[in-house]
């Protein structure tokens, strides 16, 4: 034991020995020796405000870009048919037997379907003509506007479109179809929207509510009040549903709701 411990102070000592006498230099450069200056630039120097102008419009347009999903919900007839097939969804009673994707994928494909006309008018008029260099960026921005506008108009209601027309301070007697803008009629039309997507969602609880209180008031009467109606009622639904070929009646009546 006391040999073990006269190995370990000696080989502490010759450590410490060994660090005491020998010297590390280390220099951080080379004497004499200019080390180099690093210059970071882009381009070469020669760059034209038209090149800035270019680069801002590049900057703009991925900015509209990451917010395009958004302009599209809101200035497009996806809204009022989601909201629709999530009322259809929670009244038949079938909120795991659904797919939220398979009703989404279907509302971008009807809202595709029915935007085909408005999308066609802007390609042809806007579009299409200033690719061709024959009008210029505000023109096309000025036409392409217009189908859009005449769209939403038809879908929006006085009352809210009046209320933001008010609440933005814009002047009543100069406004016209042609020159509203777009803060006032996007909101507008969204809450028209919602208030017609609330409307058809009424009128389709009503049928499955009937169901519902038919097969409540029959359970009651013969004393099975321990079960519960919705297991009774919810096969009821889904056949007078596809008896009454709800899908097409749905999908229909969405449709022609824009037209």
């Amino acid at each position: 034991m006391g040999k073990n411990k006269k190995r370990v102070i000696f080989m502490l000592v010759l450590t410490f020995a060994i660090i005491a006498f020998s010297g590390i230099k280390a220099q951080a450069s080379p004497t004499g020796v200019d080390l180099p200056q690093i210059n970071l630039s882009v381009g070469n120097g020669e760059t034209t405000p038209n090149d800035y102008v270019n680069n801002i419009k590049i900057l703009i347009f991925f900015t509209i870009l990451a917010v395009l999903p958004s302009i599209v919900i809101m200035i497009t007839s996806f809204t009022r048919i989601v909201v629709v097939f999530s009322f259809v969804k929670s009244a038949m009673g079938v909120q795991q037997a659904i797919p939220n994707q398979v009703l989404v994928g279907l509302a971008l494909f009807l809202t595709v379907f029915i935007m085909t006309p408005v999308y066609n008018d802007v390609n042809t008029n806007a579009v299409k003509p200033y690719l061709d260099q024959t009008i210029t960026q505000d023109e096309a921005i000025e036409i392409g506007s217009k189908p859009i506008k005449d769209f939403m108009l038809r879908q929006t209601r006085e009352k809210d479109l009046e209320l933001f027309v008010e609440l933005s301070g814009a002047n009543k007697e100069e406004l016209t179809r042609e020159n509203i803008p777009f803060t006032s009629l996007i909101p507008a039309f969204a809450i028209s929207e919602l208030k017609t997507a609330f409307q058809i969602g009424f009128l389709i609880y009503l049928p499955f509510i009937v169901i519902d209180m038919v097969v409540g008031s029959l359970l009651m009467s013969m004393g099975m009040m321990m079960l519960p109606p919705v297991m009774i009622s919810l096969p009821f639904k889904l056949l007078l549903f596809v008896m009454v070929d709800g899908w097409y009646l749905l999908v229909k009546s969405l449709v022609m709701s824009f037209s």
